[in-house]
């Protein structure tokens, strides 16, 4: 118990460490739903992308992750924007192409992890969150 309280504790404290974090705890909920990853942190001169996971119907599926630590000042889901939309699809279109699987069903999830200062992480996910 006492360990959980300094890991949370480190993790409020280092936007990076909580993001990876977060990262992890997604890709995981995310796989107990059936997607298969991908890959992770896929990065291209027109964007990056956090997962890239394959759905139980093959679908391709192109997942956003924020995370935070509380929602005190605005909702984790304000940050998918217009323009991180137009890189993200920039991204996917660069990886379907790249990989040769365009001819393949694709998706764009949004998911949020927020690690309020106690109790349990929360974790939402939006499946297809925005299409192009």
């Amino acid at each position: 118990m006492f360990g959980w309280l300094i890991n949370r504790r480190r993790l409020l404290a280092d936007a990076k460490l909580l993001g990876r974090w977060g990262e992890k705890r997604c890709e995981k909920f995310l796989n107990k739903k059936g997607l298969r990853t991908l890959t992770r942190n896929y990065s291209c001169k027109t964007g990056e992308i956090d997962l890239i996971m394959v759905d139980t119907d093959r679908t391709i599926v192109f997942v956003e992750v924020k995370s935070r630590a509380g929602e005190s000042f605005t909702n984790v889901e304000d940050v998918l924007t217009y323009p991180k939309k137009t890189r993200m699809t920039r991204a996917a279109r660069y990886f379907l192409a790249t990989q040769k699987i365009e001819d393949r069903p694709y998706r764009f999830d949004f998911i949020a992890c927020v690690l309020p200062p106690s109790g349990p992480p929360e974790i939402r996910h939006y499946p297809n969150a925005f299409t192009p």
